[in-house]
């Protein structure tokens, strides 16, 4: 006769982690490629102005920004409380605007320097000879396509349905 040996209870199988890594390394591309790095350490303190009319940019790739108020507070020491240019993320004078605009406008191909556009985000209380100034550098530097940031309407139904 046969002895019938009643089946010990082994448990759950061990979980299958064979395809683990690749998970772990399609997450890790895609945040890489998903995540914008800040890429301007603002030294500046920059309170837009509010625009009646704004138009969104299309290429955010070819904007080029140039900052323009007053150093912020670790700064204002070593820089005083007038207000400064901030090119990147180091002080200018008005002098160096000229350069970076050749700098900027070599590191693009040369399809993109056409539409590049420099953008000024300033401080509402910088005096209008600063930015003047600026505009003057841009003309000598050919970039005459100039945006000036600014905060949206905080009503913007308002204004469109007073122009009708």
């Amino acid at each position: 006769m046969a002895v019938i040996k009643k089946k010990k209870d082994k448990g759950l199988p061990a979980v299958n982690t064979s395809a683990l890594p690749d998970i772990v390394f399609m997450l890790l591309f895609f945040f890489m490629v998903a995540t914008v790095m800040r890429e301007v350490d603002l030294k500046v303190s920059v309170n837009k102005p509010q625009a009646t009319e704004i138009q969104k940019l299309e290429r955010k790739s070819l904007v080029t920004y140039i900052y323009a108020g007053s150093p912020r507070v670790k700064y204002q020491d070593k820089f005083g409380r007038s207000p400064r240019i901030q090119l990147n993320d180091a002080f200018a004078t008005i002098d160096d605007v000229q350069a970076f605009v050749i700098q900027e406008r070599e590191a693009k191909s040369e399809e993109d320097r056409p539409m590049m556009t420099m953008s000024i985000k300033a401080d509402k209380s910088v005096k209008m000879g600063l930015i003047t100034d600026i505009k003057l550098q841009l003309r000598k530097a050919q970039a005459l396509k100039i945006n000036y940031s600014s905060l949206q309407p905080k009503n913007v139904e308002a204004l469109y349905s007073s122009e009708n």
